[in-house]
């Protein structure tokens, strides 16, 4: 079993195979930690290799298959694997919210969260991996995990508050884009905002608990017109976003906008020619939901810069 799947599958499909009499099968979990974008350089140079089994023939063909990737192999109980998958997002998904609550703080007492997160990353208990603040995660793992083990965890009678707060955390966090907006712009009835990116990050055009929908949702109940560009997953927002103009180019989708929000963080924005973004555009508010943009080249162009936790 490669897949995500709640703690207690294995010992669901091992009964059912007794009870049909195929006992010559046996179960292994062996989850799969790829990242979208860099799914086959993650399969052969993984960290580590889980292979939950009963300690018999099945489990030790598994560590045969993978032997020759050269990882560190955790061989343990089916159940234990199943919880590693499933623990291990829901604490990538925390550190997200943590740093995005540390990038929150940081804006109203005059902190820099990148600087936090470098002073911070350093001490190797806590390490630079998924702390760079933004509008939130997404995805088909982070938001489905983190309340596949909150439910679990609720099924067994225990209450997961912490992951109660990593879900609101990220929600609120959405929301925080359209108050950065408000405050620049005031009533974003009849305002013409950009978003710039729509994939839930880079290198994808999964679409799946993106950000963008939120947003585009959101501007457009509070009278907002929203104009779009993503290099790569147009075809499947179209799926999902009604009333969003798409544009062919990200200078397309700039022309005559009030603000600009960045909201994937692809290579070819951080190359934009401000200057022609400037004349293009009918405001000066940007908004970086990445920290991903040259302040100083936006700035310089004439813009009003808003990123997170800066």
């Amino acid at each position: 079993m490669k897949s995500t799947v709640p703690v207690g599958t294995g010992a669901t499909i091992r009964r059912m195979f007794t009870e049909q009499g195929k006992s010559g099968f046996a179960y292994v979990s062996c989850p799969e930690f790829l990242k979208e974008g860099s799914a086959l350089e993650d399969f052969l140079h993984p960290d580590r290799v889980v292979v939950g089994d009963q300690g018999d023939w099945a489990g030790d063909a598994v560590v045969e298959l993978y032997r020759p990737l050269d990882a560190p192999i955790v061989r343990t109980d089916i159940a234990s694997a199943e919880m590693i998958k499933l623990a291990a997002n829901a604490f990538l998904a925390t550190k997200i919210s943590f740093i995005n609550e540390i990038a929150n703080v940081s804006e109203l007492t005059g902190a820099d969260v990148q600087e936090v997160a470098r002073g911070i990353g350093l001490d190797a208990r806590i390490g630079t991996h998924f702390l760079k603040p933004g509008i939130g995660f997404g995805g088909s793992c982070f938001p489905k995990d983190v309340s596949a083990l909150k439910q679990l965890a609720g099924n067994s009678g225990y209450h997961f508050q912490l992951l109660t707060a990593v879900i609101e955390v990220n929600e609120l966090q959405k929301r925080r884009v359209i108050a950065k907006l408000q405050k620049h712009l005031g009533s974003l009835v009849k305002k013409r905002i950009a978003l710039l990116g729509l994939a839930f990050k880079a290198n994808t055009d999964d679409m799946r608990e993106a950000s963008s929908l939120v947003l585009s949702a959101r501007l457009q109940a509070d009278g907002a017109t929203v104009s779009a560009y993503d290099p790569v997953a147009e075809e499947e927002a179209r799926k999902l976003m009604g009333g969003v103009e798409f544009a062919d180019s990200a200078l397309g989708a700039l022309d005559g906008a009030d603000a600009l929000v960045l909201v994937t963080e692809w290579p070819e924005f951080s190359e934009l020619d401000w200057g022609e973004v400037a004349r293009r555009m009918k405001g000066n508010v940007v908004v970086d939901g990445r920290n991903f943009l040259d302040r100083g080249r936006v700035e310089a162009a004439g813009f009003v810069y808003t990123g997170i936790g800066r």
